[in-house]
């Protein structure tokens, strides 16, 4: 009895709420796959279940890889998300590092103003932002989003990332300096390989933020071969009133392949620096 008590009681506290909140989370997707399953003629077709992949079909997806430049929009997106990670995160790292294990006057205020700046909506700054990029002559290029992405990644990571060094023994790093290492040698070597967990977290934060992005991409880098993926699905696959709803579902399936990747290979760093990187910051 009091084994039967005990299963029932985890039944309803815990499988049942997990099982809810697992449904809750994955029906977009699963939603997402049906429709791009299915053919034109039956998506609107009253008369069958929405929920039944009847007459599956690839067409959806042949159209999207064949009819589409969708394979060149990714290849666009990979480059500006990763050149934008990889600027964001050095940045961070020094603006972190800096922040949390520097004690100096107006130290505090600095940080919080970094996190402010993340709060800042793109929408007032594109303006200002395409200005910069026109007279910088890169418009419509790579570089017009990986220098324009760490606007809104660099103060988030920064602050995530300050937070995160501050949980980081002191005396280890002072040992170092005591031994002969100078401070750069000191952060490279004993504080980056602990806070890695941190910098993981702020790098698929990043690798997020920029493979979603979508007004800065349309407006810097929204016309001929040079569209992202956000920016390309809108674009071509919505033509005033006509949503061709099964490319769309294929390529919000496709597009978020790289995403589940990121987070399944770091997942549990990625977990495990948001709670002791941002809770203790």
């Amino acid at each position: 009895m009091v084994g039967s008590n005990t299963f029932l009681q985890r039944l309803w506290r815990v499988y049942l709420p997990l099982l809810f909140f697992a449904v809750f989370l994955l029906f977009p997707f699963a939603w997402m796959l049906i429709v791009s399953l299915k053919p034109d003629n039956a998506l609107l077709n009253t008369d069958i279940n929405p929920f039944l992949p009847i007459g599956m079909t690839l067409n959806n997806y042949r159209y999207l890889l064949q009819d589409t430049d969708f394979l060149h929009w990714t290849r666009n997106t990979m480059v500006v998300t990763v050149g934008s990670l990889l600027v964001s995160l050095f940045c961070s790292v020094l603006i972190g590092y800096a922040l949390g294990r520097f004690r100096f006057r107006g130290g505090n205020i600095i940080g919080v103003a970094v996190f402010l700046a993340y709060l800042v909506p793109p929408t007032l700054l594109f303006i200002p932002l395409a200005q910069v990029v026109s007279n910088f002559g890169v418009y419509n290029q790579y570089w017009a989003l990986i220098f324009t992405y760490p606007t809104f990644l660099i103060p988030f990571a920064s602050w995530l990332l300050m937070g995160y060094f501050r949980t980081i023994s002191r005396e280890l790093e002072d040992a170092a300096l005591v031994d002969g290492a100078t401070r750069f040698q000191a952060m490279i070597r004993i504080v980056l390989p602990l806070a890695l967990p941190g910098v993981l977290s702020a790098g698929i934060f990043c690798f997020t933020l920029g493979w979603n992005e979508f007004l800065y991409a349309l407006v810097l880098m929204g016309s001929g071969t040079m569209k992202t993926v956000p920016v390309g699905v809108v674009s071509d696959l919505i033509r005033a009133d006509v949503y061709f709803w099964g490319s769309l579902m294929a390529a919000g399936i496709l597009g978020s392949v790289p995403v589940a990747i990121a987070y399944s290979f770091f997942v549990d760093h990625y977990v495990s620096g948001l709670t002791a990187g941002a809770t203790k910051g």
